[in-house]
């Protein structure tokens, strides 16, 4: 068992994906969990992602997360659940959803008998707000949060993200939350209240940073006139081969020229409207034949075996049945025997020491009789500083920060948002790609390469230095400055690091107590080991793409969600390490793959196929939890989301409430539509009577009717529209507005969920290339004026790109 996080206790109130989720993650790192269900049982553990009857035994995804848990039956007041919550340092509870139990936490009664008492809850639109009572589910959140609004074929219905993405990201992140403010709560005996929104999230992962992004190409950090986003798919992205389908990531401008030299057409490298993304979407259909031409004669495995050794990030489309058969998943033991072996499922995502995670515990019966359980002896977890007073949680710790793109900066973002001290290692020779990305906005700024919101927010709260790791001289300098930092994190390809010379034998040399934490994309080992890997590399591979899409249309990636949820991940890794090492008083080397996070989070593909034999499918816009469930066209609006309407019947007593909404019309007064099954069995016939009742009305019109009733309903808002369009993130202080020396005040999201004890959570802008060269090499290193000059004369600092 995993001895990080022994002694630290929790007590669960949730029930559906978020919260069992957060407490799996701290189970996994060694917490003590005991969840409280219901009266008669949570209901996760009778639901299946496909409707399969589990039969006399609990679902697959009840006993996936609830591994190694104890479990009661009680209400929140019971004597029982008083004497354990005397004990816990964190309660988690999740509320709000359309398919939660209904079961109440008194939040500012906890925390005033229980002071030192970390709470984490859980809901759709957060605990604040003027929404905060607004019905809602995965499906409507994803729509106001701009989610769906970015995703589709032109000129055809969007489409939502497969998986309830949004759920189980919103449990990664509370997890990372709720650990850092208990390592602070241990060390200062001060608790803390955590309101994590999932439409937050949504936002967080889905989006893309469409607002910010809309304003920088209408060249104003102001309110954008034009709304330049709209539905669209990436391309190229996932293709037809001649045995199946192939999925491509280009998010390089390199990575598109070496695609072109894959599909044998070098006439095109000059072709500067191709060469642009919203060039290919102009030219779709040419384009599209372009491709596939070559991609359709050849097989899967000969294109991944030609794009690899182009390095073009590439990956078959896998579902919960081919993903088991995956060589580098095979070849790494990713899938573990369930239960006892009665289904398989994803290993924790990260590895410590280059030991395997144990294997999963068991999962707790039903027994309403059973004693009630009790935590464990163990010694509450051990504090991680003598309080200072600080008033984050991670301040008074220094973290050397060598990642680049997404992912790894959205991981240290994180740490740096808690109080860490991180130190961005930049290079005028091979900047940050995600900087690159900005030369969309050349028109716009002169530094241009300051100006790509992923950066933005990414690298805020940081300092950033410049080093040329191809000079000996650099290299020295990064060995220094390892020697000062508690902990280095990476996320090259696993072959980069040591052609720096910086093993974990090195880092342990340097710095005996610093942690290492390495993030590539498939793992330290395996036939895959060095190949690249962007977010959508994970989606074609996890199965979350599988599950996206209509089902009369290809599989689509959802668009991003693993960049960020890997970060989350690794965060909250390295603070189970960071604990771990206050017990062995020595560094601890840390692996976070980012493909192990997307498994994790498309646990359920792998689990109905090992489980049931069900292959997981696309359901375009639909849902086996509610129904019905869908987008209907609305009177035309000035976008290409503005006629839909996001409706989501996710009850009985919901269905009721619209067939009154509806003027009880014969159809929908049939008995076999009172009951969930019943209305999934007949969802094309309803969702042709509703396209009938939609059809040219006013959309805030029907939405003021639904929501009035308690249906959950949403518009699609377009997500370069967010800040006008959902008021309810602005009542939240989700968007903050960091003063950026190039760009200015651009409106950026914090982090989905806030603290009771912090107002902010982006103190100081992202930097601008090696901003802190003087602060960090001279200050911290102590390099006087004449050696700063002497490397910026031979081009191992400096602040401005060189091939610009």
């Amino acid at each position: 068992m995993e001895t990080g996080l022994n002694g630290l206790r929790v007590l669960d109130f949730s029930s559906q994906i978020a919260g069992p989720y957060c407490a799996k993650l701290l189970r996994d790192g060694g917490a003590d969990v005991i969840s409280v269900e219901p009266p008669g049982g949570d209901p996760l553990r009778r639901q299946t992602a496909s409707g399969a009857d589990p039969g006399e035994t609990d679902s697959a995804l009840f006993r996936y997360l609830r591994a190694g848990v104890q479990s009661m039956e009680a209400t929140p007041d019971a004597p029982h659940v008083e004497t354990l919550l005397a004990q816990a340092a964190l309660v988690i509870e999740a509320r709000g959803l359309a398919t939660d139990p209904d079961v109440c936490v008194d939040v500012n009664a906890l925390r005033a008998a229980h002071p030192a008492l970390v709470v984490l809850s859980i809901t759709p639109y957060g605990c604040s707000g003027p929404w905060a009572d607004r019905a809602a589910t995965e499906f409507t959140l994803q729509a106001e949060s701009g989610s769906i609004g970015i995703r589709g074929v032109m000129g055809a219905e969007p489409y939502q993200a497969g998986g309830r993405i949004a759920e189980w990201a919103a449990g990664t992140y509370g997890a990372v939350a709720a650990l850092a403010a208990v390592l602070r709560a241990r060390s200062t005996g001060r608790g803390e209240h955590i309101d994590l929104s999932i439409l937050e999230t949504a936002n967080m992962v889905f989006t893309n940073y469409s607002e910010s992004l809309n304003r920088l190409l209408n060249g104003s950090t102001k309110e954008a006139e034009h709304a330049f986003l709209a539905p669209t798919v990436e391309t190229p992205s996932i293709e037809p081969t001649a045995d199946g389908f192939v999925g491509f990531c280009t998010n390089s401008s390199k990575q598109f020229s070496d695609f072109l030299t894959l599909i044998e057409r070098p006439d095109l490298h000059e072709d500067a409207v191709l060469a642009q993304f919203a060039g290919r979407l102009m030219r779709f259909e040419e384009w599209t034949g372009i491709m596939r031409e070559w991609l359709t004669k050849r097989t899967t495995a000969e294109i991944i075996e030609r794009a690899s050794e182009l390095r073009i990030p590439v990956a078959p489309i896998c579902n919960g049945e081919t993903l088991l058969e995956h060589e580098q998943l095979a070849e790494r033991g990713v899938f573990v025997p369930g239960d006892g072996g009665r289904f398989v499922q994803p290993r924790r995502p990260y590895r410590i020491d280059d030991v395997d995670p144990p294997a999963p515990g068991a999962p707790p019966r039903r027994d309403p009789d059973a004693a009630p359980p009790r935590f464990a002896a163990d010694e509450p977890l051990l504090p991680r500083l003598v309080d200072t007073g600080a008033a984050l949680p991670l301040e008074g710790l220094r973290i050397l920060d060598l990642t680049a793109w997404w992912a790894g900066p959205s991981a240290t973002h994180i740490l740096a948002c808690f109080g860490a001290e991180v130190i961005h290692v930049d290079s005028t020779a091979r900047p940050d790609g995600m900087r690159l990305v900005g030369r969309m906005f050349a028109g716009h700024f002169d530094d241009w390469w300051e100006s790509n919101p992923h950066f933005m927010h990414a690298n805020s709260n940081k300092q950033d230095v410049t080093l040329d790791l191809s000079k000996a001289a650099g290299r020295a300098l990064l060995e220094r400055l390892v020697g000062k930092c508690d902990a280095v994190v990476e996320n090259f390809t696993p072959r980069v690091l040591g052609q720096f010379g910086l093993s974990w034998q090195r880092v342990q040399e340097l710095n005996p107590r610093a942690l290492l934490m390495r993030m590539p994309a498939f793992g330290l080992s395996g036939p895959w080991r060095d190949r690249p890997g962007f977010a959508a590399t994970m989606e074609q591979l996890s199965g979350l793409a599988w599950v996206t899409g209509h089902p009369d249309d290809q599989p689509r990636i959802p668009r991003g969600p693993c960049d960020p949820i890997a970060g989350a991940h690794a965060a909250f890794a390295l603070l189970v390490a960071l604990a771990r090492r206050e017990r062995s008083g020595r560094g601890h080397l840390v692996e976070s793959t980012m493909v192990e996070s997307a498994l994790n989070v498309a646990a359920e593909s792998v689990l109905e196929w090992s489980a049931y034999g069900r292959r997981l499918e696309r359901q375009g816009n639909r849902s086996h939890l509610a129904a019905p469930q869908g987008l209907y066209e609305c009177a035309e609006g000035k976008t290409a989301t503005d006629e839909w309407l996001a409706l989501s019947v996710a009850n009985d007593a919901q269905w009721r409430a619209l067939r009154e909404a509806l003027g009880e019309p014969g159809w929908a007064m049939d008995p076999t539509l009172e009951k969930l099954e019943g209305r999934r069995q007949a969802h094309d016939a309803i969702d042709e009577e509703l396209r009938r009742w939609t059809a040219g009305r006013n959309r805030e019109e029907l939405l003021e009717q639904l929501r009035a009733r308690g249906i959950a309903a949403s518009p699609v808002v377009n997500a370069s529209r967010v800040l006008q369009s959902v008021p309810h993130l602005q009542a939240r202080g989700y968007f903050e507005r960091p003063e950026h020396p190039v760009v200015g005040p651009m409106p950026l999201p914090g982090l989905p969920f806030r603290f009771a004890s912090v107002e902010h959570w982006l103190r100081t802008p992202a930097p601008t290339l090696g901003q802190h060269n003087q602060d960090v090499l001279g200050g911290l290193l102590g390099l006087s004026g004449e050696e700063l000059a002497a490397l910026q004369r031979d081009d191992i600092i400096g602040t401005r790109p060189v091939d610009v």
